[in-house]
């Protein structure tokens, strides 16, 4: 993926975030900007890859091609494969649509269910215009429009993260199960 860096006075690498896991002062995170559907799958890929506890994902359609490529499914697989306490959540404004699009992270949500929790966005949210994925709390890939691919992403941007994961929660609760998504037979 050909990343291009938002601010160059501000470029951050990966390879500088320390080995042993400590303060957040001390980690850092790269930033970049996303043009094309392609750029969207690698960083939905890369932000999920850095979660340890939780993803959520804001999404109108799941998205096809990107949350049921095989290689975003593979890093989402090994996450929850990897820790019984991981949470994956995914807020859908329009489940009939993802449900006719035979997405495969409706099959995975069904075969982990434990793990994967789908609801259909609340009628008073469906306003929301942007999408977006976040890992834990610190890493965020966020798109303005759902309908475009530009965007920005951001292995390490804390603030951002919650701030979007605040906007997420208040959705989240006011949201249903998205009963269409747990009834479509395998």
């Amino acid at each position: 993926m050909a990343a291009t860096n938002v601010d160059s006075n501000s470029e951050r690498s990966e390879a500088a975030l320390p080995a042993d896991g400590t303060s957040d002062a001390k980690k850092v995170g790269q930033r970049w900007v996303i043009a094309t559907k392609e750029e969207m799958r690698e960083a939905a890929i890369r932000v999920t890859a850095k979660a340890k506890r939780s993803v959520s994902i804001f999404t109108h359609d799941l998205e096809p091609g990107i949350y049921d490529s095989l290689d975003y499914l593979e890093v989402l697989k090994k996450l929850i494969l990897s820790k019984s306490y991981v949470r994956i959540r995914v807020l859908v404004a329009n489940p009939r649509r993802a449900v006719k699009s035979g997405n495969r992270l409706i099959h995975l949500g069904q075969r982990l269910n434990s793990y994967i929790e789908f609801r259909h966005i609340a009628q008073e949210h469906e306003g929301h215009t942007e999408a977006y994925c976040i890992a834990d709390d610190t890493a965020v890939v966020y798109r303005l429009q759902s309908e475009r691919w530009d965007g920005i992403a951001d292995t390490f941007e804390p603030p951002v993260a919650r701030f979007y994961l605040g906007t997420f929660d208040q959705i989240w609760h006011d949201s249903e199960n998205a009963a269409e998504l747990r009834r479509m037979s395998l």
